[in-house]
């Protein structure tokens, strides 16, 4: 699985607060994120473990001896883009601030490299102590951050500073802390990816030097911005994203079919996959021996982007790529694009296998209106999100 930016680990204390958690793990996924839930044995008396695997869709791990081969609290701690500790008892903030580390939460704790965003909730009395003070003095210190909690009603009659603040502030400082966008939330997004094989018999094929590595980044950063992908993924090894529907494909034929059930439901298509552009005519079920391979008789592929391109629907926006040779490939590039009807293309230059297999791009971005954007050499990672940026404002 993949990715790890935006990957929530919620701690859970022991505090009569736990129950307001409930709330805030849905409004981290409705903004992109995904969240693991890792509670205390005290928070479990408030709320009970079914309820945070129900709400998470994860596996709750609770016991730091549980899987103890798959050393949980390194591997958790490893994969997290951001630990978030709501409610942060008075006991936890001790244990923070000291080091201790008697159990899953507060070993995950001391083993992230990951930004750490705690969100006290106590009694008045509790969160003014002193000790309390220090020890939230002493975490700031090192860099972690401790949001000051609300001020009024608590538990009973009490009323004053520690009351578990509102979820949307606690929401707001986890996207400022990661700089994390949430504007295609709501979004569904259609990728494709990587290069199709056409089979000539058993074991041999014709394809195409394609990894799928951008059309994998485009997916991550899209799930990250709180869009719904699906990515139609051909012949790569690449992993699964964890919230992507991930649809892996072998020939044209599978691409098409794939791309087509879920075409009308998108509001975006990303076709960044390079698609056989022919096959062989009568594939054979079995080996063919190299004695008899005289000859290969040919037919093209369908043309997917074509296709979906006719259907295409007011709003709906489509992006393709175009991966080009010689001193003419942009013009080449923008005939495409009107052929079939894209809001963008992008075009690079691949002669020499250029770019296939990078983790690396560099190209022009081209519209229907003549504009050009160059894209110097940079990741796959930035072009995607430069690609969406693009998305966001022809969406409106």
């Amino acid at each position: 699985m993949t990715d790890t930016r935006r990957e929530v680990l919620l701690g859970v204390g022991g505090g009569i607060a736990a129950y307001k958690s409930a709330d805030l793990i849905r409004r981290l996924q409705d903004v992109g994120f995904t969240v693991t839930v890792i509670p205390t044995q005290a928070s479990l008396n408030f709320v009970g473990k079914a309820t945070w695997e129900a709400l998470s869709g994860r596996e709750v791990p609770d016991n730091l001896w549980n899987n103890v081969h798959s050393v949980p609290h390194i591997s958790l701690a490893r994969r997290c883009s951001t630990l978030v500790v709501a409610p942060c008892t008075a006991d936890l903030l001790a244990k923070f601030a000291s080091g201790l580390a008697p159990d899953l939460l507060t070993n995950v704790f001391l083993a992230t490299n990951s930004p750490i965003i705690l969100v006290p909730a106590m009694h008045p009395e509790m969160w003014l102590n002193p000790a309390t003070q220090s020890n939230v003095e002493s975490l700031r210190s090192r860099g972690v951050t401790v949001i000051e909690p609300d001020n009024g009603r608590l538990t009973g009659a009490d009323s004053g500073p520690g009351r578990f603040p509102e979820v949307s502030r606690i929401v707001d400082e986890v996207q400022q802390l990661l700089n994390h966008k949430a504007d295609l939330a709501g979004v569904k997004i259609l990728i494709s990816a990587g290069g199709t094989q056409e089979p000539i018999d058993a074991v041999r094929f014709i394809g195409n030097r394609s990894s799928g590595k951008q059309g994998h980044s485009l997916a991550v950063a899209a799930a990250n911005r709180g869009a719904e992908v699906s990515l139609v993924l051909a012949n790569s090894s690449l992993p699964d994203i964890d919230g992507v529907e991930m649809v892996r494909v072998v020939t044209a034929k599978d691409m098409q079919h794939a791309l087509e059930e879920r075409f009308d439901s998108s509001s975006a298509l990303i076709m960044s996959a390079a698609i056989a552009d022919i096959r062989p005519a009568n594939p054979a079920r079995d080996k063919v021996s190299k004695e008899d391979l005289h000859e290969l008789q040919i037919e093209q592929t369908e043309d997917i982007l074509a296709a979906l391109s006719a259907k295409k629907r007011q709003g709906q926006i489509h992006i393709g790529f175009a991966a080009q040779t010689g001193s003419n490939r942009e013009e080449l590039a923008f005939a495409k694009l009107q052929k079939k009807g894209l809001d963008l293309i992008y075009v690079n230059d691949v002669t020499g296998g250029a770019v296939f297999g990078s983790d690396m791009t560099a190209g022009a971005i081209l519209d229907p209106a003549g504009a050009r954007r160059e894209i110097p050499s940079m990741s796959k990672d930035s072009l995607s999100n430069i690609l969406l940026d693009s998305l966001v404002d022809k969406l409106g």
